[in-house]
């Protein structure tokens, strides 16, 4: 599970931990990684927790390394982690279109191509969940994001080509667009204009993390294995398509 310090990420480490699978917790910041690996042992979950730079590929390795020594074959992959650009594409400069590319794109790519190695080695099945943004199919003028709404567009179009790719090694790719949810990511936002937003969606309201839950749990659910390929759009109607 990349990206499983807060937000979206922490969530659904807490609902598979509590679905009974053994996790592994990464991401950039090692504090609120622990907190929640001592929050979900305490409740009697298999978790461990480290941090980890997704845009470097042989740290991507030996966490992979890491997480078979401690609880086995991955074969459930969560690819969470990303961030924002929130301004237009002329005002980025070139050291933040790098960054974005790569923890968006790149980075999902690699941990993905991980997981399929390993498990085809293996002869193994796998479930693979990738977090795209309901941005890969909804853009306005004034949206500020060109760049990421760009590589989530791209995690939608990576799923679709590598389920086909994979399949035949019965390892299930699938996606979930989230529209406007509360989180880290959409904090600051929320602060400066979130009444507005939340008076223009249909059922006034925002996301909630724990609403997601039963989405992921479907897609890594074995009893899925005829769903692949597929990007659940979860946005409550907030935009059009």
């Amino acid at each position: 599970m990349t990206g499983a310090g807060s937000g979206l990420g922490r969530q659904f480490a807490r609902a598979l931990a509590h679905a009974g699978a053994r996790v592994h917790l990464a991401g950039r910041r090692p504090a609120p990684l622990l907190r929640l690996r001592d929050e979900l042992t305490g409740q009697g979950c298999s978790v461990s927790a480290a941090a980890l730079d997704i845009c470097d590929a042989k740290a991507i390795e030996a966490t992979f390394d890491l997480v078979e020594e401690t609880h086995g074959r991955v074969n459930i992959l969560v690819n969470n982690a990303g961030i924002a650009d929130a301004d237009f594409a002329t005002r980025l400069d070139l050291e933040k279109i790098d960054q974005v590319i790569a923890t968006n794109f790149r980075a999902p790519f690699l941990l993905c191509r991980e997981t399929a190695r390993r498990l085809i080695e293996a002869e193994e099945p796998g479930r693979i969940v990738n977090i795209a943004s309901v941005g890969a199919y909804h853009y306005t003028p004034s949206s500020a994001s060109a760049l990421y709404c760009a590589t989530k567009a791209g995690v939608v179009r990576l799923t679709e080509t590598l389920a086909l790719e994979w399949a035949k090694f019965n390892i299930n790719v699938n996606a979930i667009a989230p529209g406007m949810f509360y989180s880290e990511m959409t904090d600051d936002f929320m602060d400066r204009v979130g009444d507005r937003v939340i008076e223009r969606t249909p059922r006034k309201r925002i996301g909630d993390p724990a609403w997601l839950e039963s989405t992921l749990l479907y897609l890594v659910d074995p009893r899925s294995h005829f769903i692949t390929g597929t990007c659940v759009v979860a946005d409550d109607a907030q935009v059009a398509r």
